[in-house]
């Protein structure tokens, strides 16, 4: 079975509403770790980032309930 970014954006929303926030680093060695290189990538910066498909579906499925905390580098649960 295909992994979709969906998939990889709902595991995302499941984690930050049973933990309350969810760090970058760790979204990123997770989603590589268990979903696939195909999501991750090295952006401008250097730094690794999600795949634009699963930020977008992850934005759809949170609806405004998730805030990135810039300095943190984490998501949280508004």
């Amino acid at each position: 079975m295909e992994i979709t970014a969906q998939q990889v954006a709902q595991w995302m929303v499941d984690e930050i509403q049973f933990k309350g926030t969810l760090a970058q680093s760790d979204a990123i060695a997770y989603v590589k770790a268990n979903f696939g290189e195909q999501f991750v990538f090295v952006n401008e910066a250097g730094n690794a980032s999600l795949a634009k498909d699963v930020k977008s579906a992850f934005r759809k499925l949170h609806r405004g309930k998730v805030a990135w905390d810039r300095d943190g580098f984490f998501w949280a649960w508004t």
